[in-house]
């Protein structure tokens, strides 16, 4: 079937108190679609605008923990970011970690420098700062030669707010943003909660095809039928077609947010990976050791940085050999719920030496099930961690990763068999590796490799940068869009 134009959805991300809200604020009430249904707007995780006649989506927590979820449970919800950065303060720390996370999720940025009307800034100086600094991020925006559109803006005087739409539209249509209402629906939980009148409700934000009343839904192994959908603007709706943001009833229990629709996941996959919160008795090696630990990802928070370089050094000693811990990230006070949800997008731990566990982080942390350790002396965190890394050097504990390719075509071969058109992404791929077939984070079959070809001569090897055609032995029942790794056991 034909695909069809459809509006671009949108997150918004950037460094706390830097004009997220506020720039929302300001765009849903000058260009909210809702207005028709009297203005009238409930929560429920996402809104529509309209500009020049086209709608754009929103995705409307600014910094939404359900980001960085959707992403780490292999759902692509957004197609554009649009990185706010305060004209005052320039690239902060959860700027940095807003980058990442947009680099991680393959999307078109747009960079929106907000509180240009603030007195006594010079505007002209902070932005070559801010444009610096984002080159130093590896982030080079259109006037210097880069592909990533840099727009002031004001959310109170709206200067800039109409440039900034424009853009979105522009990225939107250079981007090829597509989605077919004929097909059944695809989307993803941005919104969930139980209701003590109406149930179990779930925000899903269609990403394709079109959600009807009436229909029998599985959203990340919960089911349902759904007796009732509705808009942002709390209007009662039968249908929702592509980058549509509904409010669903009837679901038989509350989905987790990031959960995909039409996905089925066991209460075990769901655990796998997610250690639960180290508050007990446990060490931290028997914790892990309920998962399958192959790269041993840490965010370290310390009380000073004296000690948080003494931590990494001593951490970065178990990579001489070979890499099996990685630090993801490492900062000064205490664990916060932002360490939390950058624990859980990339699935590492939490340690912590002389810091506290703020409240709502050590909540957050339970919920998602994240591994959060606290320490007084630095040698018993330095020794639990090399019980974990001794653990996973055990033969047959740890996986190097040698090559990834995505699947891009499929070709018909002999009566029964297929070969996968594959674009190499990284490493390398060669007969005689171990392979893994994967599908949003999930591996659908290991594999070995009957012909590999590299247009139609056959190879042994094919390294970045290189299309092949791989024949799998045995069968699988692929998709485009899937994965495939090499890799090796030691």
């Amino acid at each position: 079937m034909a695909q069809h134009s459809r509006p671009p959805i949108v997150t918004i991300l950037g460094h706390v108190d830097h004009g997220k809200t506020t720039l929302l604020d300001y765009i849903r009430k000058s260009s909210v679609a809702a207005k028709e249904h009297g203005g009238i707007t409930q929560h429920i995780g996402a809104y529509q605008v309209e500009h020049d006649g086209k709608l754009i989506t929103f995705i409307d927590t600014p910094g939404h923990a359900a980001f960085e979820k959707m992403r780490s449970r292999g759902a692509k919800v957004a197609d554009i970011a649009v990185l706010v950065i305060a004209a005052d303060d320039g690239v902060m720390p959860q700027t940095t970690e807003a980058i990442k996370h947009i680099k991680e999720a393959k999307i078109p940025l747009i960079v929106a420098v907000t509180k240009i009307d603030l007195p006594g800034v010079d505007l002209k100086v902070q932005l070559e700062r801010i444009k610096k600094q984002l080159s130093d991020q590896e982030i080079l925006i259109e006037e210097y030669g880069g592909d990533t559109p840099f727009i002031p803006v004001s959310a109170k005087t709206g200067e800039g707010i109409d440039k900034l739409l424009e853009m979105i539209e522009v990225v939107a249509e250079l981007n090829e943003i597509k989605g077919d209402p004929n097909f059944p629906a695809t989307g993803v939980v941005i919104e969930s909660s139980l209701d003590k009148f109406r149930g179990a409700v779930a925000t899903i934000l269609v990403r394709t095809g079109t959600l009807k009343k009436g229909e029998q839904i599985l959203v990340g192994g919960v089911k349902g039928k759904i007796r009732g959908m509705f808009d942002y603007s709390g209007k009662l709706v039968e249908s929702a077609g592509p980058s549509t943001p509904v409010e669903v009833l009837g679901m038989e229990a509350v989905p987790a947010v990031g959960a995909v629709l039409g996905e089925e996941i066991s209460k075990q996959a769901r655990l796998d990976g997610h250690p639960e919160l180290g508050s007990g008795s446990q060490s931290l090696v028997d914790k892990l050791r309920q998962g399958d630990v192959k790269i041993l990802k840490i965010i370290i928070k310390a009380d000073k940085q004296g000690s948080l370089e003494a931590i990494e050094d001593a951490l970065e000693k178990f990579n001489q050999e070979i890499a099996v811990v990685d630090i993801v990230s490492g900062g000064m006070g205490d664990i916060s719920e932002s360490d939390i949800k950058l624990a859980f997008s990339v699935r590492a731990i939490v340690v912590g030496f002389n810091v506290k566990v703020a409240p709502a982080a050590e909540k957050l942390a339970e919920v998602e099930q994240v591994l959060v350790r606290v320490y007084n002396v630095i040698y018993e965190l330095i020794e639990e961690i090399e019980d974990v890394v001794e653990g996973m050097l055990k033969v047959g504990q740890l996986e190097e990763v040698l090559g990834r390719a995505e699947i891009i075509a499929e070709f018909p071969f002999g009566k029964a068999e297929k070969i996968a058109g594959c674009r190499m992404l990284e490493g390398a791929i060669a007969k005689g590796h171990k392979l893994r077939v994967m599908r949003d984070s999930q591996i659908l079959a290991e594999v070995k490799i009957k012909s590999l070809k590299k247009v139609k001569e056959e190879v042994n090897r094919v390294e970045k940068g290189s299309d092949c055609g791989i024949i799998f032995d045995p069968k699988v029942d692929f998709h485009i869009g899937d994965f495939v790794e090499s890799f090796r056991v030691i």
